[in-house]
C-alpha cells in the first residue's frame, strides 16, 4: 500500500517531455538578427547564433567598418556571445553573411518591426 501512495503523491510534470524535445531543435544552427527600440528615433540591432568557427571581433570589426555604425560584444550566460550594432542593420547583416558563406540564407531569422 505504501508503494501506491508514493506513487500518487509524487508530483506528475506534464510537459516534462515536451522540454526535451522543445530543446532539440533549438540544436539547430540559426543566426538571429533583432532589433531594439533605444529612445526616440534610435535603435539597436542584435545578432546572436552566430558560429564559433569564426572570430567575432573580425567580424564585428569588418560589421563597422563597412555599415559605418558603432558596436559592441556582450557576453551573456544563455545566449552566448552578442554583437550589438547601433541603428537598423538587420538586412546588411544578413546580406554580409550570405555573400561571405557564413551562413545559408534559410539559417538566418531576422525578427523585429
Amino acid at each position: 500500500m505504501s508503494n501506491l501512495e508514493e506513487e500518487l503523491n509524487t508530483p506528475f510534470d506534464p510537459f516534462a517531455d515536451v522540454e526535451e524535445e522543445a530543446k532539440a531543435p533549438k540544436a539547430a544552427n540559426h543566426i538571429h538578427l533583432r532589433i531594439q527600440q533605444r529612445n526616440g528615433r534610435k535603435t539597436l540591432t542584435t545578432l546572436q547564433g552566430l558560429p564559433k568557427q569564426y572570430d567575432s571581433k573580425k567580424i564585428l570589426k569588418v560589421f563597422k567598418k563597412e555599415f559605418a555604425c558603432n558596436g559592441t560584444i556582450v557576453d551573456d550566460e544563455e545566449l552566448g556571445q552578442v554583437l550589438q550594432l547601433s541603428g537598423d542593420q538587420r538586412q546588411k547583416i544578413a546580406e554580409f553573411l550570405v555573400k561571405e558563406e557564413i551562413a545559408k540564407k534559410s539559417e538566418i531569422k531576422v525578427h523585429g518591426f
